[in-house]
């Protein structure tokens, strides 16, 4: 439908002197102007769509442009975790210090636990005994899962052992964990010649459990592991093996 210049020009100029109009012909105004707004709309909307045609351009479907929004929060919420292994004092008796970070605020992860499980080669030894005195005095959150375990074989006659460590959270960084372990050398082979012995700790696995579901640990959760809800107790849950970097 086509309008002349003179039409429109008198219809602009009713509507300004008219002042006290009622409401039938003021709703009737709207609904007219607004018809002629949503063709004038529907006209540049076509002839650019005979533009895009023209030159031989397709037009692209707005949902294969944008991901959608659950996708998409996860992974601008996906970061790294990353984790550290230290080694405290000199001697045959270490402290093994394990630090957790977060690659970003975990305000909502409170509920909850992280736990390590720590792989101790041959060449070193966990004492139980040790332990428990520790979780005594609430210094450290371990337990060893190995059965038959002698701390007194030389590492020849040892095999690789498993120790639990339940991490904490670390009062100086609301985005950190961090659990202590002490290990102790043990009886290597004499050697006709001086030299070193090295005894390579290998990563830990990193377990996580949450009392509910959370978007951002698709981006972390390899495989599900069962393990002691808690240090104190025979319950057992599924915890999420996470995927971690390893720095020195």
């Amino acid at each position: 439908m086509q309008f002349s210049l003179d039409l429109l020009e008198r219809l602009e100029a009713y509507a300004g002197s008219s002042v006290r109009i009622s409401s039938r012909r003021a709703l009737l105004w709207r609904s007219f102007s607004g018809v002629l707004a949503a063709r004038a709309v529907a006209v540049r909307v076509v002839a650019w769509l005979l533009l895009w045609e023209a030159a031989g351009l397709t037009c692209t479907p707005v949902a294969a442009l944008t991901a959608s929004p659950a996708d998409a929060g996860i992974r601008a919420t996906c970061s790294e975790i990353i984790l550290r292994q230290e080694v405290l004092k000199d001697g045959f008796h270490r402290d093994l210090l394990i630090k957790v970070k977060f690659g970003e605020s975990i305000e909502d992860l409170q509920t909850c636990r992280l736990l390590i499980k720590q792989y101790i080669p041959t060449g070193l030894f966990v004492d139980p005994y040790e332990l428990a005195s520790l979780r005594e005095r609430n210094i450290t959150e371990a337990v060893m899962v190995s059965e038959n375990f002698n701390i007194e074989a030389p590492n020849y006659l040892s095999k690789e052992s498993e120790v639990l460590i339940y991490a904490r959270q670390d009062s100086q960084c609301i985005d950190c964990f961090q659990a202590f372990l002490p290990v102790h050398y043990r009886y290597h082979r004499p050697h006709s010649k001086d030299g070193e012995t090295f005894i390579v700790v290998n990563n830990p696995d990193l377990l996580m459990y949450c009392d509910q579901e959370f978007p951002i640990l698709k981006c972390w959760a390899q495989s599900e592991v069962a393990a002691p809800c808690a240090l104190k107790t025979k319950d057992i849950c599924q915890w999420n093996n996470m995927k971690y970097k390893s720095v020195s």
